[in-house]
């Protein structure tokens, strides 16, 4: 599996203080073991999932995608877009996947037609 750490989330981690670099270590980890535990988003976010964590009293999301392969259904690669507290977290986002342009939609995401 490939996981790959865009920009605005490795810039927010190594800008932490180590006590909370190590929990978004683990919730990174817990999200690569099972992608699925994030809230999939809808409209201008389709495809992107939304993490949410609680680290001393503060609220932090995470961003991510990732793709399956067909048959095994195993994650192939993870992309960890953005992280951090609410305020102003989807605007920047958004602004974010504007500018890089937007990540292709997952396989098991697309419609078919």
């Amino acid at each position: 599996m490939h996981v790959n750490y865009k920009r605005p989330f490795a810039n927010f981690v190594k800008k932490s203080n180590k006590p909370l670099q190590l929990v978004i270590e683990d919730r990174a980890k817990s999200i690569i073991s099972n992608p699925n535990i994030g809230e999939r988003k809808t409209a201008d976010l389709s495809g992107i999932y939304v993490y949410k964590f609680n680290y001393q009293r503060q609220l932090y999301l995470i961003a991510y995608t990732f793709s399956l392969e067909n048959e095994s259904l195993e994650v192939i690669w993870i992309d960890f877009y953005r992280i951090g507290s609410h305020e102003n977290f989807y605007k920047e986002l958004k602004q974010f996947l504007k500018n890089e342009g937007a990540p292709k939609r997952p396989a098991h995401l697309r419609r078919v037609k």
